[in-house]
């Protein structure tokens, strides 16, 4: 009898490449798989037809609903009231604080029958956990992020953190399938809440968006550098890049990929004209995901400048690590706990740098600007990325878990 997986996000199809990768190996290895996300980024819609079109499970995109932000106002105001005269405050009313899709998420979830309902975010628990009890189904979580690590510090963030907790210390130890994108973040988890330690499903890509072959390194007359997201954010790193750059021997250059949309890249471009380099930092529009590692492949080394702003930050690892390496681009990280760790394994396809220290990563840069010294780390990279650090061996991490989650189930009974 075949089993069906039913994935519950509250992203765009083509914002969330986790989501589509996680579907596509259940459903390669047999299970019945549907996705319901969100459909809120007009702007995503046009790639979210694409996938959809291309994809072999069922897809259900959920509408904005019209109360949303209502009810989180609504929500908010009593969960504040609540916790001022110290009551509990309950899950529902915890999730729907955030103006996040939840009503919308659960009505759709409930009408999906599943044997196993696996969350991505936050708000996407209380779906997922509703229908997992409505169905008799199992549940799982995926955590992209330490989500109740992700503050920054501020009132509103303390305020959001708190409601994070109470809707993860309420649902997730009823999960029988959790992962998590770093070995810290599952262990924050595990440690917060006294669940088992989630499996690392690293955010890693298939072979199949690798470059066919190797691209030379450092062939032209500067040092090529490029970092990518989906925003342009204040608290990236990319500041002490930049300082980095003015203070090198070497000539080096940076394209800066993601939107715009609040102007800190036009803040990182007066810096940099500051600096006196203003021709060498450049800003680039958006990208489809699955042209990631094919644009990244066009440079020389990739930028993984975390910072501590959260306890999230410091021990996330993003999906730029793993797209560059499988561009072959050896990669070029700040020393967050979780990057230091991983550092350890990828040899000289990583060099670790300190954000307060332009100086010593400008050092850094000129030693890679040496062609033999660039050749060697971008081949280091290469043969990671196809390796170890590629989605064709890390999808088994994740089939490994739902196949171990319905076996306990199957020998409880």
């Amino acid at each position: 009898m075949q089993r069906a997986v039913c994935i519950v996000s509250p992203g765009n199809l083509a914002s969330n490449p986790r989501v589509l990768k996680e579907a596509d190996a259940l459903h390669g290895a047999g299970y019945d798989v549907t996705a319901i996300v969100c459909n809120y980024n007009a702007a995503l819609r046009p790639a979210d037809d694409e996938i959809e079109a291309a994809t072999p499970w069922k897809v259900i995109r959920v509408p904005r609903s019209a109360d949303e932000g209502l009810t989180a106002r609504a929500a908010t105001a009593l969960a504040k009231g609540l916790s001022a005269i110290g009551v509990k405050v309950p899950v529902g009313i915890a999730a729907r604080s955030a103006r996040t899709p939840v009503s919308a998420l659960l009505r759709r979830a409930r009408e999906v029958k599943a044997d196993l309902y696996i969350a991505h975010y936050v708000a996407a628990l209380p779906a997922a956990a509703e229908a997992a009890r409505r169905h008799g189904a199992l549940l799982g979580f995926d955590a992209e992020d330490f989500h109740s690590g992700e503050g920054t510090g501020s009132a509103d963030d303390a305020f959001r953190m708190r409601m994070i907790g109470i809707v993860e210390d309420a649902i997730l130890p009823d999960c029988a399938h959790l992962t998590a994108a770093a070995p810290l973040i599952g262990k924050a988890y595990a440690s917060r809440y006294g669940i088992a330690e989630p499996v690392s499903v690293l955010n890693v890509f298939p072979l199949s968006m690798a470059p066919a072959v190797p691209k030379t390194r450092g062939g032209g007359t500067a040092l090529r550098a490029y970092w990518f997201s989906q925003t342009i954010g204040p608290d990236r790193g990319l500041q002490a890049f930049i300082q980095a750059m003015a203070q090198t021997t070497a000539p080096v250059t940076l394209d800066i990929r993601g939107s715009n949309r609040w102007g800190h890249g036009d803040a990182l471009l007066a810096l940099a004209a500051s600096l006196g380099i203003g021709d060498r930092v450049k800003l680039l529009p958006m990208a489809p995901p699955g042209e990631m590692v094919r644009l990244a492949a066009d440079y020389d080394i990739g930028l993984s400048l975390e910072t501590d702003v959260s306890e999230n930050r410091r021990i996330c690892l993003t999906n730029k690590i793993f797209t560059y390496l499988l561009a072959g681009l050896p990669v070029i990280m700040s020393d967050t706990p979780a990057q230091k760790l991983l550092a350890a394994d990828l040899w000289r396809a990583a060099r670790l740098c300190s954000l307060s220290d332009p100086a010593g990563l400008a050092r850094t840069l000129d030693t890679l600007a040496s062609p033999p010294i660039l050749a060697e780390s971008a081949e280091t990279a290469w043969r990671l990325g196809r390796e170890r650090y590629n989605w064709d061996r890390e999808q088994d991490v994740l089939l490994q878990s739902v196949a171990a989650a319905f076996a306990r189930r199957e020998t409880a009974r």
